[in-house]
């Protein structure tokens, strides 16, 4: 099984505009309930722990999960749910967060230790969940307690820098947990963003991600480029993933989330669901994950926010 955590949030996400006003429709999202649905689609034994709203739109999140085949593992809550404003600019997302005092940020270490499900092999966070404030530490804290129990510990940082106040606070939580990662997943902003490496070509950006390969000693990390596919290290080679553009595109939204959960439901089909089965993949396995990733993006990006492809759909 394998257990993610992090933000669940609504996506109000624009589809149109009339009268020259933005027309928004309500999509559940956040980084890691994407990942979280994407792997229960995927036919993957796959547990939800963070607290879902008891509130209308909380209905809805949970719906959602149950539906792609999810476990839900932590007790609703009375808080509201987080929500985010989705924009585009020249077909990219643009993001506004509303979350203060919301439901998936009621957390702490006790009760995430107790609803933690014992057939857990892996664990998957990332994005807004890591942060600021008291459940960033909390999550941090648990990430550890699980690496310390031998899982295999993912992590996607999806970085939202406007959110990201104390930056060296930040980049020391992330290291943290780098360090305790067998699986890393960067976006080329993220790698700008760490780095201070803004505007930078995509040489100089490989280059950042072996040395950070290097230093974290993850077993595999992956450097998404967009439209570009993708580059991936792993046992000291570089692999190239191959872009799958859609033959029509909705958008964006999502599909690193669909990426990275693909890359774990793969590792679990085949049967390297921990950090030494990871590692003992050979070079050709790793590169047909990475591509079976990048083609479910591909899918996930020919329609509109997040909408990760089944197995089926996957496979066909």
């Amino acid at each position: 099984m394998i257990l993610v955590g992090g933000e669940v949030l609504i996506d109000f996400i624009q589809v149109l505009q009339d009268a020259g006003l933005p027309v928004y429709q309500a999509n559940p999202g956040g980084s890691p309930y994407n990942c979280a649905a994407a792997l229960g689609l995927q036919g993957t034994a796959v547990a939800f722990i963070t607290p879902i709203s008891t509130d209308s739109l909380g209905d809805l999140l949970h719906k959602r999960l149950v539906d792609a085949g999810v476990q839900v593992m932590s007790p609703r809550v009375v808080q509201p749910t987080t929500l985010a404003v989705v924009s585009f600019v020249n077909g990219q997302p643009t993001y506004q967060f509303y979350r203060e005092g919301t439901a998936d940020r009621q957390i702490d270490l006790a009760a995430l230790k107790a609803a933690t499900p014992g057939a857990a092999r892996a664990f998957q966070i990332g994005s807004l969940g890591l942060t600021s404030g008291a459940d960033a530490e909390i999550w941090s804290d648990y990430y550890a307690w699980l690496a310390e129990r031998g899982l295999l510990m993912s992590l996607d940082p999806n970085i939202r820098a406007a959110f990201i106040a104390d930056r060296a606070a930040y980049l020391a939580r992330l290291e943290r947990l780098m360090s305790l990662s067998a699986v890393i997943k960067l976006s080329d902003e993220d790698m700008e963003w760490i780095a201070g490496l803004e505007g930078a070509s995509q040489a100089a950006l490989a280059q950042a991600a072996e040395a950070m390969a290097r230093r974290a000693g993850a077993g595999l990390l992956v450097l998404t480029l967009g439209a570009d596919g993708a580059l991936a290290f792993f046992g000291g080679q570089r692999l190239t993933v191959a872009p799958r553009p859609p033959v029509q595109l909705g958008d964006t939204v999502g599909a690193g989330d669909t990426f990275m959960a693909t890359i774990l439901a793969e590792l679990d089909r085949r049967d390297a669901l921990s950090p030494t089965g990871l590692r003992a993949l050979p070079i050709e396995a790793v590169q047909g994950l990475l591509d079976t990733a990048a083609k479910a993006a591909g899918i996930n990006v020919s329609r509109h926010g997040c909408n990760p492809p089944s197995l089926a759909e996957l496979m066909a």
